[in-house]
Formats: structure tokens, C-alpha cells, sequence
């Protein structure tokens, strides 16, 4: 009797794929990173249980900022001049047709960078800058080294001391620009530096330099007259002026966040309004949207991308539609949290994790739940200390049996 060799391997490849779905499993996972507004830790949530994952104690009260890929999550503790990197325990690989998820129990990465004032962090594929504002240095580290519990930074230096920026961009970095005539006040421009450290270019004015964000392929810079938007350009990033437009009153935008899914920025303008940006346009880029009272906090919807969220000093949630550019709904949640007194005192921050929109409430030491598809509360998780800065890490994704 014949084989044929060729339908043999055929039928043993389609019962091998046939077995390996059979003994695939559809899981949901989601990780909430919460750091507490004066004790030095970090508190995980399961989001999909409610239980408490781990407690890592840190050197001081953090911001918490997590990449785009979900690997990792990085306390910025100020106060103690640290940053420390925590391996956020989910991952995710692509395989075309599908995603695999595999989850795993967070951890200290064993990675910290250490400096003067560290202040912002930004990401750009897969490049983490934090700006350590008491040096006028940046510290440039790949999350791929950081998941390897290896501190294996570099440096770019600025002129001066300053409340400033960084950002990996390519073979380049750009820096904030000092203002030299008053140190003490925020950066007047952003700067294109080389791999060596040299000046590429003039200075791109940008006074009062403040917030920056990424959506999509486009990063921008808040300036008081307006953005620099950022693009790959021919060799070096192209950097435009997007001025603000004259139908907008007085004022500027200071916290910027970038959307997801659709191209565009949310930022503050005011104390009780928000800005839709589309750095696309060269006019009627800007829509200003008036807010029922002062604004505590704003996050975008990863998954809704129409969605975004707006909490407000009255204790409300806001679901904003940005295409129409307009509040929705909202969500009574709180206690008024008055945004008179210390700009950082204990106030409710927002994330997105999935299909719940979680609200942090530091006086009351919960964390607020709510379904991001009916806008209605759903529960409570209770979190010891004031719960303060937050960041998910999740999603779904298909895991093998024996892998």
C-alpha cells in the first residue's frame, strides 16, 4: 500500500490546529494599578473579581503611568526622586486571526531610575523619557529592558533645570526648551536632538510649554498659543504650529490627552471647560465644550472611542461624546470635591478597564464602578488609605491548555 505523504501531513496539521482550538480558552483579564495619595505603595485590583492582587510598597506618593502595550506600569514618585518600574502580570500576542493572553501575577520589575524632581513620563514606541526636573535631564529607558530587570538607561541633557519634557521620538529626542531669562517659569520651545546629542534645527516656539499626548501616528505639545504637532518627517520629526483659533476665549491648554481609536486630543481650557482638538485641521480644529462646574479629571475610552470622560467638582461623571462634542450623559458618584485649595490634594481620578469605567474616591477609600455601556454604577470596591492615581492594564484574549 501507498502513503501519500502530502495528505498524511495535511489531516495531522488540521487535527493538531482542531485539538489546539479545542483547547483554547476565551479569558478576560484586568489589572488595576492604584497608588495612594500619602502612603508609599501601590495597591492591584482584580477588576473582574474585586480581590486585591498585591500591595508593593514604594518610596514615596506616585503618579502612575502605564505603557501602550499594558507590560508594564511605572510609579513616579516625586517627593522621593525615584521612578520604579512594576511588570503589570498581562500580556498579549497577536497571531493574525487571534489574540493570546497570558496572564500572570504583577511584580516589582526591579528596575528604578533614580534623580532630582522626576516629572513627566512619556512613551513612544516602546521608549520611556523621564524628565528629572531638579537636573534638566531626561533618562531614556526600553521596556524591553525594563521587563529584563535591567537599568539600562541613557541620558540626554538639557541647558538648565526645568519643569520640562523628553520624549524618544526615533533616532531622536526631543526636549523642552528652557526659558533662560526666568528658570524658575515653565519651558518657552521644543528642541530636535540626534542620537549624539547635537541640535538638529532652530527652536520650535512653544511658551508656556505644558502637556503632551499621543494619538495615533501624531504627538503634540501644549503651548499658550496653541500645539505643536509632531510627525515623522524625511529623516527628522516635523514639527507645525497649530495656533488656537480666535473664536476661543482667553485662555490655554496645560493637560492633554490623546484619543484612541479616533485621532484627536482632549485637553482642559479653563477651569470648567475641555477642548476637542483635531490636529489634522488647519482651521476649526479646536471645539471648546462648557462643563456644569470645575474639572477634577479627564480619561479617554480605549475601547468606546466616541467616549471619553469628564469628572467634575460636583461629585458627577461625565460621559462626553466626542464626535458630536457634547455631554451625554451623567452620573452622580460622589461627594463634592472642591477644586479650591493645594492643586494636589485628595481628588478622584478616572480609568478605563474594559467594559467598567472605575472612579477612585480617596476620601471615602473606595473605588467607584460603572458600566461603560448603560452609565450606571454598579458597585464598589473597597481600597484601604486614599485611593488616588489609577491605570488598567487588561483586555481579552485566548489562552492553550499546556502552554
Amino acid at each position: 500500500m501507498s502513503t501519500n505523504w502530502a495528505s498524511a501531513t495535511a489531516i495531522a496539521l488540521l487535527l493538531s490546529l482542531s485539538t489546539s482550538a479545542a483547547h483554547a480558552e476565551e479569558v478576560t483579564a484586568w489589572h488595576l494599578f492604584i497608588s495612594d495619595h500619602a502612603d508609599p505603595k501601590v495597591t492591584v485590583i482584580d477588576a473582574v473579581n474585586g480581590g486585591k492582587l498585591d500591595t508593593f510598597q514604594i518610596k514615596g506618593p506616585a503618579s502612575l503611568h502605564r505603557s501602550e502595550s499594558g507590560r508594564t506600569v511605572f510609579a513616579v514618585q516625586g517627593s522621593a526622586g525615584v521612578v520604579t518600574g512594576i511588570a503589570s502580570g498581562i500580556s498579549f500576542e497577536d497571531h493574525g486571526e487571534h489574540g493570546d493572553i497570558d496572564v500572570e501575577a504583577p511584580k516589582l520589575a526591579g528596575v528604578e531610575i533614580a534623580g532630582e524632581k522626576p516629572s513627566h513620563f512619556v512613551e513612544h514606541d516602546g521608549d520611556f523619557a523621564v524628565f528629572f526636573d531638579g537636573e534638566g535631564v531626561a533618562r531614556i529607558i526600553s521596556e524591553k529592558a525594563v521587563l529584563e530587570g535591567k537599568s539600562d538607561f541613557r541620558e540626554v541633557k538639557t541647558d538648565a533645570p526645568q519643569h520640562g519634557v523628553a520624549v524618544a521620538y526615533g533616532s531622536h529626542v526631543l526636549l523642552s526648551e528652557p526659558n533662560r531669562e526666568k528658570p524658575d517659569e515653565l519651558p518657552v520651545g521644543i528642541r530636535v536632538a540626534d542620537k549624539a546629542g547635537a541640535q538638529v534645527g532652530g527652536i520650535h516656539a512653544c511658551p508656556d510649554l505644558h502637556g503632551e499626548a499621543s494619538s495615533g501616528n501624531i504627538l503634540a505639545f501644549a503651548c499658550a498659543t496653541g500645539l505643536l504637532v509632531v510627525t515623522q518627517g524625511d529623516g527628522t520629526p516635523a514639527i507645525r504650529h497649530l495656533p488656537y483659533a480666535d473664536s476661543l476665549p482667553d485662555g490655554k491648554t496645560t493637560t492633554l490627552i490623546g484619543g484612541r481609536g479616533l485621532q484627536y486630543f482632549l485637553g482642559n481650557y479653563g477651569a470648567d471647560k475641555v477642548v476637542l482638538i483635531d490636529p489634522t485641521l488647519e482651521s476649526d480644529a479646536f471645539r471648546l465644550i462648557g462643563l456644569p462646574t470645575r474639572r477634577v479629571h479627564f480619561a479617554v475610552d480605549p475601547v468606546r472611542a466616541k467616549f471619553a470622560y469628564v469628572f467634575t467638582e460636583d461629585g458627577q461623571l461625565h460621559q462626553l461624546d466626542v464626535v458630536k462634542g457634547e455631554i451625554a450623559n451623567s452620573l452622580k458618584l460622589t461627594d463634592p470635591y472642591s477644586m479650591d485649595g493645594h492643586w494636589s490634594d485628595p481628588r478622584p481620578r478616572v480609568a478605563v478597564a474594559g467594559d467598567r469605567i472605575v472612579v477612585t474616591d480617596p476620601l471615602q477609600g473606595v473605588l467607584h464602578l460603572v458600566d461603560a455601556t448603560s452609565f450606571e454604577k454598579t458597585g464598589d470596591i473597597a481600597v484601604k488609605g486614599k485611593p488616588f492615581n489609577i491605570v488598567s492594564v487588561g483586555g481579552s484574549g485566548q489562552t492553550h491548555e499546556g502552554e
